[in-house]
């Protein structure tokens, strides 16, 4: 493997990347993208020339990509306002499509993306590939699923063709019906489903900060407890790392919230001493 040629200049060293080659070859490598980095065109580049690289290390990446910007913006457009219990958006049936269509395209968007850079990726929609059996979260939330069972068998299969799995947060119900899934969530499923060694949250953020806004470089349930009870971890964040401390207890060695708006953050995360962002792992006796 001539690393030479596949590294970016701007990325973690030839000397590290040997380290961790072994650690990660041939694993699966479950990423879940949101924020800016689907939302800005050069952010968005670096994350697809990051996935390829991996690619071509012979790792298992497999992409479960949000779209909360894009359908703001379409329901901005339409006039919709949107309410929100938890974070999560109430999906009436009107919105329910509007999602739908927003994120099928924002799929096949990423899908070309990765085929204009010479690499194989697959759609994994709720119009194809459907891979999240779910039961509705609430009668409340209306159209927002929860993940009940995953079917690993195709996205499996398609990682042995050599392909990327795309997988957009839609899910569908015993009855067809379509629900919105949050994709942190939907990542999450299909990480503990799969084993992953690893799930990384890109994000807009540096990864979980201590009090004087200084990132944390790794924690356990042990200390994530301790910092919901002193409300360092607050708001919306709490709901997230309790999703990745379930995770990281269920098959997955660990989880990282990475600032997915920092150049090359996958590769150092994966191939490098510092990393980048805050580690989750289960915590041990």
């Amino acid at each position: 493997m001539e690393l030479d040629k596949i590294l970016p200049q701007d990325g973690p060293s030839k000397k590290e990347v040997n380290r961790y080659l072994n650690k990660y070859k041939n694993e699966y490598i479950v990423i879940k993208c949101g924020g800016s980095v689907l939302n800005d065109p050069k952010l968005f580049g670096k994350l697809i020339e990051d996935i390829v690289i991996l690619k071509k290390l012979e790792f298992n990446p497999i992409i479960v990509h949000g779209g909360g910007k894009k359908i703001n913006a379409k329901l901005d457009n339409k006039n919709i306002k949107s309410k929100f219990i938890n974070g999560l958006r109430i999906t009436s049936k009107e919105i329910i499509n509007i999602v739908k269509d927003v994120l099928i395209d924002f799929n096949t968007e990423i899908v070309k993306t990765f085929e204009n850079s010479s690499c194989k990726a697959k759609s994994f929609t709720s119009d194809n590939n459907s891979v999240l059996l779910v039961e509705p979260a609430s009668k409340e939330l209306e159209f927002v699923g929860i993940p009940i069972n995953i079917n690993i068998n195709i996205i499996e299969s398609a990682i042995k063709e050599n392909i990327i799995p795309v997988i957009a947060p839609l899910g569908l119900s015993k009855d067809k019906q379509v629900y919105n899934i949050n994709a942190d969530t939907a990542a999450g499923a299909i990480s503990k489903k799969l084993k992953a060694r690893r799930l990384l949250i890109l994000s807009d953020v540096e990864g979980v900060l201590d009090k004087n806004k200084k990132l944390i470089p790794e924690i356990n349930s042990e200390k994530a407890n301790d910092l919901i009870v002193n409300g360092i971890i607050s708001e919306g964040m709490i709901p997230k790392i309790n999703n990745c401390l379930d995770v990281a207890s269920n098959g997955v060695k660990g989880v990282v919230i990475i600032d997915g708006r920092k150049s090359h953050s996958i590769l150092f995360e994966l191939l490098s001493d510092k990393g980048a962002g805050t580690l989750i792992r289960q915590w041990m006796n």
